[in-house]
């Protein structure tokens, strides 16, 4: 099995919408739970504005698919929403396939997923 590198996730906050900024691989294991563990903690420290960017995901897998579908979801119940961040290539790709493009809003850029909030 290839070790791959840790996922690396930043967050932050811009008016009322948290950013999360992601880098690494996004799949089973150890990755996707890291991400749900920090969409948790800004969730429980009261965001209910996301932002996801995955330009910097090389690769997700189904796991990875249902750890945003599961936030989406979430944040909808919590009268909340997820914007991703996600231009060409592979993640994109994941998700045009999946249809997760038709129901999770998603942006070329972190300033125009922040301003559809507005």
């Amino acid at each position: 099995m290839t070790e791959h590198p840790p996922l690396e996730i930043a967050v932050r906050e811009s008016n009322d919408v948290h950013l999360l900024q992601v880098r690494g691989r996004l799949t089973i294991g150890d990755a996707s739970k890291q991400l749900i563990h920090a969409f948790e903690q800004v969730v429980h420290s009261g965001g209910r504005k996301m932002v996801i960017n995955l330009e910097a995901v090389p690769q997700i897998d189904s796991s990875g698919l249902s750890s945003l579908v599961r936030m989406a979801l979430q944040l909808a119940q919590e009268r909340g929403a997820l914007h991703l961040v996600c231009g060409a290539g592979r993640v994109r790709d994941a998700l045009k396939v999946t249809r997760l493009l038709e129901v999770i809003p998603t942006f070329e850029s972190d300033s125009t997923a922040i301003a559809k909030f507005s």
